[in-house]
């Protein structure tokens, strides 16, 4: 059985990479990847930390697991132990099961990684944001943790060198683990604001601080495959690098960059949702390889099931697809006959094929650099829009007007979606 290690950075853009147009930021070694792999054009998460992690791990809407927030050092809430993650499906399997880096599904006992089908547990258990002060009206907080499995092992580490010491860490249990499956999941602090590079990669890129995190970030990804390469592990591991969300976009200089879409996390629009992603296993995945087949983040779990012969769960919803075809076969259509765009608790898209339809609500104006999040105010109304994304990928050319049997066809599908999700939503797990 394959080795499988997942790389989920923090809200990157999907222009970041230079495999991915970036226009001044070097990522040789992300670009050897997608060069070595399959690189995907249009391929979605969520468009918050915790949904995305949540749809990661279980192969469903988050929205569906109840993850429906953003968890918070007071959060007494976490994905719900009744779930079942890869982790948990892979553990079945006899894999070797750690995560380095952020998790942010919950801090309490119950809801910590190793509740939730992982052996090892190295990093911080929410944002890196989230320490002294940072919530108004809230804590106050103590200084953000380092957690080694179930315990505080240090506070207010220098963020500078998360990084580098979730890629040592990394390095170590991929050695420790050579002679067994094992999964690692790498969920990267970085490049969440605020943005540190270490010693090493300050200054160096033509993109500023940002650029810097990004190339540190490349680095990362480089030692990992060196490691695998060294010991002979590099033909059969599957290697998935994505990023959570798209671009902050309201951090200016210390946010990236989603070219050619429109906004970025926190939204719905393409910028928000679709993340530059990369399928690396050269025993089965094609080399030199562009998808431009809808694929999301939830398919993940599926995907890995039937790699290792696992049984996906029959007495709940899976909203993820089985991909592997898509992997190893270019000519295979997406198994998506619809995709649904949520923004934690609202449902406000749909796209069927080409076809995109954002529902007219309120919207956050992610373009105010001083947003405040202690007001959940909403800055301006979005009315109706149609898109067909083959011609409009930037969501400039509204067209609801012209084709109103597409606009009823796609409200009645999000109409029988919303029933069947009442139907068939999980519980959020709580401490209370």
């Amino acid at each position: 059985m394959p080795n499988i290690i997942v790389i989920l950075t923090d809200d990157m853009g999907y222009s970041d990479l230079g495999v991915y147009e970036a226009p001044r930021i070097r990522t040789p070694h992300l670009d050897r990847l997608a060069e070595e792999g399959m690189r995907f054009t249009s391929f979605y998460a969520e468009n918050f930390c915790s949904p995305s992690r949540a749809a990661l791990l279980t192969g469903s809407y988050a929205y569906r697991v109840g993850v429906s927030t953003v968890f918070w050092p007071d959060s007494k809430t976490g994905l719900s132990s009744d779930e079942i993650t890869i982790a948990e499906i892979l553990k079945d399997k006899g894999y070797a099961t750690g995560i380095i880096g952020k998790w942010h599904l919950g801090h309490e006992k119950p809801f910590l990684p190793t509740s939730q089908g992982f052996d090892y547990y190295f990093g911080i258990p929410f944002s890196n944001d989230m320490g002294l002060n940072v919530r108004a009206g809230k804590g106050p907080y103590k200084a953000t943790p380092i957690m080694r499995n179930e315990e505080v092992i240090e506070r207010g580490p220098d963020q500078a060198l998360l990084t580098k010491r979730y890629t040592e860490e990394a390095v170590q249990f991929i050695t420790e683990n050579r002679d067994n499956p094992f999964f690692l999941y790498l969920p990267h602090s970085m490049p969440h604001a605020p943005i540190a590079a270490s010693e090493q990669f300050r200054g160096k890129s033509d993109f500023g601080l940002y650029g810097d995190v990004i190339e540190e970030l490349d680095w990362s990804t480089g030692q990992i495959m060196t490691t695998l390469e060294e010991l002979g592990l590099k033909e059969n591991t599957l290697v998935v690098f994505l990023s959570d969300n798209g671009p902050w976009l309201q951090k200016g200089a210390h946010g990236g960059l989603s070219i050619p879409f429109y906004e970025g996390k926190g939204t719905t629009w393409e910028g928000g949702h679709r993340v530059p992603a990369i399928f690396h296993w050269p025993a089965k995945i094609p080399g030199n390889t562009v998808n431009h087949e809808l694929a999301t983040i939830m398919d993940l779990f599926p995907t890995v099931a039937q790699i290792v012969g696992a049984p996906v769960p029959e007495d709940r919803v899976i909203d993820g697809k089985n991909i592997l075809p898509l992997l190893e076969e270019q000519t295979v259509k997406s198994p998506y006959d619809v995709y649904f765009y949520y923004r934690l608790k609202k449902l406000q898209g749909i796209r069927v094929g080409n076809w995109k339809l954002l529902l007219a609500g309120n919207r956050r104006d992610y373009n105010n650099v001083n947003y405040d999040y202690s007001k959940d105010n909403f800055n301006y109304h979005v009315e109706e829009a149609l898109y067909d994304l083959s011609v409009s990928p930037n969501e400039q050319r509204n067209v609801v007007k012209d084709y109103p049997e597409v606009v009823k066809d796609l409200k009645q599908r999000i109409k029988e979606h919303k029933r069947e999700m009442k139907q068939n939503s999980r519980p959020l797990g709580s401490v209370n």
